[in-house]
């Protein structure tokens, strides 16, 4: 059930940060300016925070729809659903510990 809300709510998340981009990108071509103070923005620690956050919504988020389907379209999938779900939570938190400590370095450089 978790799994499933989770799943849900960070493909919410990844479509409402693809929006703000192309949104963010089209202004180049309205007003360079305009462009070059949004992204200025963008430079701010919470901006890094949410980075990271969608970092790790993109990685579960695929990681989980790969266990999606294999419960739909492999004949021992229901069986194994909940195996799986444990292997995408600890791969996704081997894969998400490197990328803290490298985004966490990014950070540190912008704004320590």
């Amino acid at each position: 059930m978790w799994a499933f809300a989770l799943h849900r709510i960070t493909g919410a998340t990844i479509f409402f940060f693809l929006f703000v981009h192309v949104i963010d990108t089209a202004l180049v071509r309205v007003s360079p300016q305009a462009y070059t103070e949004v992204i200025a923005t963008y430079k701010t620690p919470i901006v890094g925070l949410m980075e990271l956050g969608l970092v790790a919504a993109v990685l579960f988020h695929g990681l989980n729809g790969v266990r999606l389907i294999l419960i739909d379209f492999w004949w021992q999938g229901c069986r194994w659903q909940r195996q799986m779900l444990v292997a995408v939570c600890a791969i996704w938190l081997v894969v998400m510990v490197p990328v803290v400590v490298r985004i966490g370095m990014h950070m540190a450089e912008r704004f320590l």
